[in-house]
């Protein structure tokens, strides 16, 4: 029995920190932070969004031992944000108003690297914190490639809480540097690798009756 409840709460904690971590990027400046900005300032919004996710999923990966609990973290925080979509959908928003962040495919990573060198802390903290770092503005510019004129999403549909200051911009995509997708990932991959170890450090002994 006490196993049992050790597990049900430890994955019940994963589902908290998880839909917290999705509620930082819809909240974070504007809740709907991701469809007017990655097009504007796509290289902060790649850094965050590695150091979030790698921080959050590996502190899990490790805390169970099991390869695809990064994975699990990801779909959740995936679940919560179209659960946010479909709320401003439902109020006559356009469909393309909130635009999903892809997590999913950069944890599998995290989790393969963990899973492929025999759960090897260290490794998967490196390798796999530059993997996310390097897939997730790949996988993100892919995804906001696929939303019908984000701009005009951001221009036409006003924000009645955005403070002055953070309205939207048209991008300098070019002015400043030529290719967003490739600076987020380099700056992404350096970032995230000492944020994972971070996300290590927290997984202490303390917690630890928890995986029982």
């Amino acid at each position: 029995l006490m196993v049992w409840l050790r597990r049900t709460t430890h994955y019940l904690f994963i589902v908290v920190v998880a839909v917290n971590s999705t509620l930082l990027t819809i909240n974070a400046g504007d809740y709907i932070f991701y469809t007017d900005w990655a097009w504007t300032s796509f290289v902060v919004f790649s850094i965050s969004q590695s150091t979030m996710l790698v921080v959050g999923a590996i502190y899990y990966m490790l805390f169970t031992g099991v390869p695809g609990t990064a994975t699990y973290y990801a779909t959740i925080m995936t679940i919560y944000t179209w659960v946010a979509k479909g709320a401003w959908f439902a109020l006559g928003y356009p469909y393309d108003f909130i635009a999903v962040p892809v997590w999913i495919p950069s944890a599998m990573l995290l989790d393969l690297t963990y899973w492929a060198t025999r759960r090897n802390k260290h490794a998967a903290i490196i390798i796999g914190g530059t993997l996310v770092g390097l897939s997730l503005p790949l996988f993100n510019m892919i995804n906001l490639l696929l939303v019908r004129d984000p701009l005009e999403m951001a221009f036409k549909y006003p924000r009645p809480t955005l403070p002055p200051y953070m309205t939207p911009i048209e991008p300098q995509v070019g002015k400043f540097y030529n290719s967003p997708v490739a600076l987020g990932s380099g700056a992404g991959a350096v970032l995230s690798v000492p944020i994972a170890a971070l996300g290590a450090k927290l997984n202490t002994w303390t917690y630890r009756w928890l995986a029982a």
